[in-house]
């Protein structure tokens, strides 16, 4: 097996990086905005800007957001509900991120994409383009999945593919996805007390995504999502931490080298 030190310690190396965030880590038991998670994340992404690193941060949290301003009793089982609710929650989750990111003097950018925008060729190049012209301005793209006219990512994942495939069409050389949770564990860490973290994974077998079939989230996503998310990444050459968006400095503990969260190693 590859040295876990080591492979932790190249993290450091990494100047293009993409941060994906859940929607449990971003919204409250009501599914009202989590002022403070907000305010962290733009603090932990503005350490990184302030370390010379481009960061692309893809963020859910639009629906449950929605739902919350809605005062929605219990989450629509309706697709057109949740789209709807997209609509709403969108607006009011980008107005945040400016406001707590304007405290660092960041400016961000919100893009909004579907699976099409990443296969067809045209499209692909230019999301390429725009992210590029961002960096070039040291704007903080913000990434989202279209829900208002795609249901992709409603259904199955919580922007955790999307996440992968932005990785890989910005060239990204790392992927840390945050969640509530402090990684992977050998089994559902809420449910079972004797469940133990994974800090390394060096390559995703049937083992590792049998251990997260079990293992979710409440609401939206879950582990499993996260392990395929992964499994894209790292095929493409592009390292991956899974890590609880609650530690303190996150980012920063995670591009030092430390040992947060659970490494998936690049495949190439």
């Amino acid at each position: 097996m590859s040295d876990p030190k080591k492979a932790r310690e190249k993290l450091s190396g990494a100047k293009r990086v993409v941060v994906k965030i859940g929607t449990n880590c971003l919204t409250d038991e009501d599914s009202k905005l989590e002022e403070k998670s907000i305010e962290k994340l733009a603090d932990d992404i503005a350490d990184l800007k302030e370390d010379g690193r481009e960061v692309i941060l893809v963020s859910s949290g639009a629906i449950g957001a929605g739902l919350g301003r809605l005062s929605f009793g219990e989450m629509p089982e309706d697709m057109k509900s949740l789209q709807a609710a997209s609509t709403v929650g969108q607006g009011a989750l980008m107005r945040r991120y400016s406001e707590c990111f304007e405290e660092h003097g960041i400016h961000v950018a919100q893009i909004l994409l579907t699976q099409e925008d990443l296969t067809a060729p045209s499209r692909f190049q230019n999301f390429k383009n725009t992210i590029r012209t961002l960096f070039k301005w040291s704007v903080v793209p913000i990434v989202n999945e279209n829900d208002a006219v795609a249901v992709e990512e409603i259904r199955m994942g919580d922007n955790d593919p999307l996440s992968a495939f932005t990785a890989s069409g910005a060239g990204a050389e790392l992927l840390i996805m945050l969640t509530d949770v402090d990684g992977l564990h050998t089994g559902d860490p809420k449910e079972e007390e004797s469940a133990e973290p994974i800090r390394t994974v060096e390559k995703i077998t049937p083992e590792i995504e049998k251990l997260t079939q079990k293992s979710s989230e409440s609401k939206f996503g879950g582990m499993y999502t996260k392990v395929q998310a992964a499994k894209i990444a790292t095929d493409e050459g592009i390292p991956v931490v899974v890590a609880d968006a609650e530690e303190s400095n996150v980012l920063k503990k995670i591009l030092a080298g430390e040992e947060i969260g659970t490494l998936f190693l690049a495949q190439k």
